[in-house]
């Protein structure tokens, strides 16, 4: 029976999210502990209630509360910002201290860890759930110590005594045993709520067994570290207590990190460094696929009648003259875009990096996209350099011209930033390395690139041109395995190529669908599933992976029963040979899934809508089927 009814404050004001909604699995899936989570509009956290500091991270991103009738609170601020080590935040209280409703407890930098690509959505959760039911919460947007956000009731008439030492030396003496032992184990450390271990072989490690541990709330490898959720307020005293009883050395972050790079080849480490680069720049992508799709609709004939829209209402031109030039903004400065990103991984200036890339487009150079003309009439515009013939041209569009020139210009940026004084190095660094690096990349790095850029997107146009079944089917059957392992983010690279190069890509239009695929997969096993848990997640994940993002959906349900995913995957490798045939092409990168249609050309929809229908009914029947036949799921 419930007593003790208690409200929790707003920590900081913004919207309020469903918890479910946070992009990353340790609080969507409640791993930790139940709560809600606010995308916040200010950059200072106070005290949601009267009581003690528990626990407060050296890197200031997070901090544990204990009210004083008992609750146990996180505030997790931003994710994935324990690798800022504590920049942009400073914190106004110690672990320890007594605290009143309103105190301030952290204050950070809004919008620079936002210019930094950090997403800041900030979970709040209450880690201590057996002794704390959820009554209510506030779904509106809320302002810092005026809004109730949570109202709980305790569920115990005492709390629970905290386990012995004992108890959490069997547990991490558990967990050591479940991933291998020892001798498995290169470094460890933990952050707030999680384990993070570089581990030798990952396939010693027993998940059946690691599951099965009561503080265990999950587990999943990413960047070379294997990591286990064991939740705020626990994960020291089991590190601790894994420490003593191992002897395991204690490391930073900063040495399990490298210490799970180094365990990754030439290939993974490669596939990283673009994924580094990309990924920050995707939202601006994305957005322009989908916008460009609303001018395809607005533009192209064939989707409304045989004339476009804007022929049969001329009102509505300009509308889409404005929307086609919003759209293709990021695609037409990409390489602005990809210095920016590339500076920030190489250790370099950031704004170095979008003048480089504005400076391979710049309006007085030949637009790459004209140079094929030129080149046959003999046009191709020239700088003279003392006998040397340099050709004028931009690099519109081109990936890899832009990704060397960065690494160039970031590798003698750092070296000048080394050995020049600190009162002249606004005269010399940015001017010097600026300048090196432009002769060099319009001497040397461009042509070479771009050479290399056309020899890759003629050998693809050439290989799907004479064997278009054949390499749809392929690259529909690899694409979800190369989710697994991250090497999907080289193929943006691939796709952004042939688009710069082409005005379209044949590559895309797979991905949307091999999504699809795996959306299918996930409700067929939400329909055969009788666990309610496992159909919500079914569910839910089904929805995402039809949206476009399909790591819920092959992560929590298609892998982990194996014949989802690979049903997945042959309804995906169907479609792609289907639509590869077909000559389907997309004209931007958009979002993958059911949105996915408004990036395909108006011409091609009949074709992709086929190929949609085969990557519903294939995966769904295929999961369906063998989900009845291991009586696994109805019982």
């Amino acid at each position: 029976m419930g007593i003790g009814n208690q409200k929790i404050y707003a920590p900081i004001s913004g919207s309020v999210l469903q918890l479910e909604k946070v992009p990353d699995p340790t609080f969507s899936q409640k791993m930790m502990g139940d709560g809600i989570a606010i995308e916040p509009t200010t950059g200072k956290v106070v005290a949601p209630f009267s009581g003690k500091v528990i626990q407060l991270f050296p890197t200031k991103h997070a901090i544990g509360l204990r009210s004083d009738t008992g609750i146990e609170l996180l505030i997790h601020i931003g994710l994935e910002t324990v690798s800022l080590n504590g920049e942009g935040f400073d914190a106004f209280v110690k672990q320890g201290d007594q605290i009143n409703t309103g105190d301030t407890l952290i204050t950070f930098d809004i919008n620079g860890l936002r210019e930094k690509g950090f997403n800041l959505i900030t979970p709040i959760i209450i880690t201590n759930r057996d002794v704390w039911k959820i009554e209510d919460r506030t779904i509106n947007t809320v302002t810092k110590t005026e809004d109730v956000i949570l109202s709980v009731t305790k569920q115990v008439t005492q709390s629970k005594q905290m386990e012995s030492t004992i108890q959490f030396a069997k547990e991490a003496e558990a967990i050591v045993k479940a991933i291998g032992g020892v001798d498995n184990i290169q470094a460890a450390t933990h952050c707030v709520t999680r384990l993070r271990f570089a581990l030798k072989d990952e396939n010693k490690v027993d998940q059946s067994a690691l599951e099965n541990i009561n503080v265990v709330k999950g587990s999943f490898t990413t960047n070379g570290q294997f990591q286990v959720v064991i939740g705020q307020g626990t994960v020291d005293k089991i590190y601790q207590a894994m420490v003593e009883k191992t002897g395991i050395r204690q490391a930073s972050k900063e040495e399990v990190k490298a210490a799970g790079g180094k365990k990754q080849n030439v290939l993974q480490r490669g596939v990283k460094v673009l994924a580094d680069i990309f990924i920050p720049i995707l939202p601006a992508i994305v957005t322009a696929g989908l916008l460009m799709g609303i001018n395809n609709i607005l533009a192209n004939p064939g989707i409304f009648g045989d004339q476009a829209v804007i022929e049969m209402y001329p009102q509505w031109a300009g509308i889409a003259d404005m929307i086609n030039i919003i759209a293709n903004t990021a695609l037409t400065f990409l390489p602005a875009l990809i210095g920016w990103s590339a500076m920030k991984r190489f250790g370099g200036s950031e704004l170095l990096g979008v003048v480089l890339g504005l400076i391979l487009v710049h309006p007085a150079l030949l637009n790459a996209w004209e140079y094929g003309a030129a080149l046959k009439e003999g046009t191709v515009p020239t700088w003279n350099l003392f006998g040397l013939e340099v050709n004028k041209i931009g690099y519109q569009g081109q990936v890899l011209p832009v990704l060397f020139a960065s690494w160039v210009l970031a590798k003698i940026e750092l070296f000048l930033r080394k050995r020049v004084w600190d009162s002249i190095q606004l005269l010399v660094v940015a001017p010097v390395a600026l300048l090196v690096t432009g002769f060099l990349t319009f001497i040397i790095i461009g042509p070479i690139t771009f050479t290399i850029g056309n020899w890759i997107t003629d050998g693809l146009v050439a290989l799907f041109d004479h064997y278009a079944v054949v390499g749809g089917f392929v690259y529909g059957a690899l694409y979800a395995p190369m989710v697994i392992t991250g090497m999907h983010h080289t193929f943006l690279a691939v796709d952004l190529q042939l688009i710069g190069s082409t005005n379209s890509t044949f590559l895309w239009p797979i991905l949307a669908l091999s999504n699809i695929a795996q959306g299918a997969a996930a409700f067929a096993m939400m329909l055969a599933a009788k666990d309610d848990k496992l159909k919500g997640l079914a569910g839910t994940s089904g929805i995402s992976a039809w949206l476009g993002i399909t790591e819920p959906a092959m992560f929590g349900v298609n892998l982990r029963f194996k014949y989802p995913f690979i049903a997945a995957i042959v309804g995906s490798s169907i479609a792609g040979a289907f639509i590869t045939m077909q000559k389907v092409l997309a004209t931007s990168i958009g979002v993958g899934g059911l949105p996915g249609i408004f990036s395909i050309i108006p011409e091609h929809w009949f074709s992709f809508i086929i190929g949609m229908v085969i990557v519903i009914i294939v995966p769904f029947v295929i999961t369906y089927i063998i989900a009845l036949r291991k009586h696994r799921l109805l019982g």
